[in-house]
């Protein structure tokens, strides 16, 4: 699901972990714990070894980095995978494979030097034509999750450890775009058959899986053979899926986990039992997403009678617990693509919703709406309670497997959270763009948005001008019908205090330097 930056991470994208739990995963994971707790407690395993025990809500459904996209499990995949680029704690593109790139003069070829002497788990080596490889299985796999996120990319020409990116376009975001988001790189022998890869990923990241229980549990140990070593200092994780929210912090407490993504519901409690709560920086937004190529959405008043029928602030309230913020936009204020003067450009009026609805020629009760979502949610029940102050009827309609006509775009009407993108731009044409994946009304774009976003390409991030550029078109994609914002939140994590401080990177989960009651991995 190619959900990229939620109460909850915002929308459904960001619980389709939970979502596929199962009777039998949580069986396993009812046995699973007090082996866990039996793995020497809080800080290592039974053998002395510094162990993560990370239980999490978005359990990865998928290993093939293609197949799951850059959605949530991007921050799991990325114990088996790496990347061309990494980001840093101020959101810029730094070296992992690559260590170093280098645009042509007329900005519409770069090349990716990659480290030497590199090789995947399976001994394949990291070289140029790997590159070339994740790159266009990303593209033409049938079930690829990326293909519309690569769109400026014409070819890659591998010369030994020289990837050579050819665009169809100047695209100076391309070191920030083929990140940890869009292409974890896996060997392409094991990516020969992609089915076998999904289910025994093979990459060259800082840890490799020795145990995989499809939906419920991880084991993975410490790669010797990754570029950064030296700063791993984890010898082994313990990945598990989380079968209920409301067993996490108990678990931190006896130590069965001492890692764990929570809701902001769960923070107070985990502050109580002596747990640290990290705040972690991201790119989080909430939305409502209609489909104008459906009616009622067909009508611009309408459209506009929801925009106005929209609180913000109950969201904010209700669900984040003093974590999130209101928005409008997909960017948390504060974000160099984040547009003030955009800001409340439709305030909360529903007379003037009720008004736009009766000019549309509809009265109380004419409007009814399914409201399709993948499982229970309370945002779902907020915005039905404030259609109905307008005389729209929402009927909430639970389908767990919304997501294929949610990116097929044959609903009308649902709920989404992104968890963004390093790129700004891969945020907006996500979203607004003609083929963007979560732009319900595919394939339409607003008037201007094309141009604005191929200016943005073309403008050098360094540029002084870069940030009104990017602003500006953030205010073209603004002007789509198809996503009402709600609110932003970010990602918030509970750990044991024996699991040392993290890097405070954007929407990023980096175990360089980490240490779990003062180990450092052993040699």
């Amino acid at each position: 699901m190619p959900g990229r930056l939620t109460t909850r991470r915002p929308g459904p994208h960001r619980r389709s972990g939970r979502m596929r739990a199962t009777a039998l995963g949580a069986a396993l994971a009812a046995v699973l714990v007090p082996a866990l707790s039996a793995c020497g407690g809080d800080a290592a395993s039974a053998n002395g070894a510094a162990t993560l025990k990370w239980t999490s809500t978005y359990f990865p459904a998928h290993w093939d980095p293609v197949v799951s996209g850059s959605g949530a499990q991007f921050r799991e995949l990325s114990l088996v995978y790496a990347s061309l680029t990494r980001t840093d704690t101020t959101g810029k593109a730094v070296p992992d494979l690559a260590e170093s790139w280098e645009y042509n003069d007329r900005g519409d070829q770069v090349t990716f030097r990659l480290r030497p002497g590199l090789k995947f788990s399976d001994g394949e080596p990291v070289n140029a034509a790997a590159v070339k490889a994740a790159v266009e299985r990303a593209q033409k796999q049938k079930n690829s999750a990326l293909f519309g996120d690569l769109t400026s990319i014409e070819s890659v020409e591998a010369k030994g450890l020289d990837a050579i990116v050819h665009l169809n376009q100047v695209d100076y975001q391309i070191p920030q775009l083929l990140g940890q988001r869009v292409l974890q790189i896996a060997s392409p022998k094991a990516a020969a058959s992609p089915g076998k890869l999904d289910q025994n990923p093979v990459g060259a990241g800082p840890f490799t899986v020795t145990q995989l229980v499809p939906g419920t549990k991880a084991v993975l140990r410490k790669n010797p053979d990754y570029w950064d070593a030296e700063n791993i200092h984890i010898d082994q994780v313990e990945l598990t899926s989380a079968p209920d929210a409301s067993t996490v912090v108990s678990g931190l407490r006896t130590g069965v986990y001492n890692f764990a993504d929570i809701e902001p519901s769960q923070a107070d409690a985990a502050k109580k039992a002596g747990l640290d709560v990290f705040v972690q920086p991201g790119f989080n937004a909430s939305n409502l997403s209609l489909n104008v190529n459906k009616a009622p959405f067909d009508d611009d008043k309408v459209v506009d009678a929801v925009r106005h029928a929209v609180d913000r602030r109950e969201f904010v309230d209700k669900l984040t617990f003093g974590y999130g913020e209101v928005t409008d936009q997909p960017f948390p204020k504060g974000y160099v693509a984040y547009d003030p003067r955009s800001e409340d450009a439709y305030p909360y009026d529903p007379e003037k919703s009720r008004k736009l609805l009766a000019e549309a020629g509809y009265g109380p009760g004419d409007i009814k709406l399914d409201l399709v979502i993948p499982a229970e949610d309370p945002q779902a029940e907020i915005v039905q309670s404030q259609l109905a102050k307008v005389g729209i009827t929402v009927d909430i309609k639970i389908d767990k497997n919304w997501a294929t006509p949610f990116f097929a775009k044959d609903l009308t009407f649902s709920l989404y959270g992104t968890t963004g993108r390093d790129s700004a731009v891969q945020t907006l044409t996500a979203h607004f763009g003609p083929d963007g994946p979560l732009n319900l009304s595919s394939p339409y774009q607003p008037d201007g948005f094309e141009e604005a976003v191929a200016e943005v390409r073309r403008t050098s991030l360094d540029a002084p001008e870069y940030p009104e550029v990017l602003r500006a078109a953030t205010r073209a994609g603004l002007e789509s019908k198809a996503l009402v914002f709600t609110y932003s939140s970010p990602n918030l994590i509970a750990k044991s205090k024996s699991v040392s401080g993290l890097p405070e990177i954007p929407a990023h989960i980096d175990w360089t330097g980490v240490t779990i009651g003062g180990k450092r991995a052993a040699s």
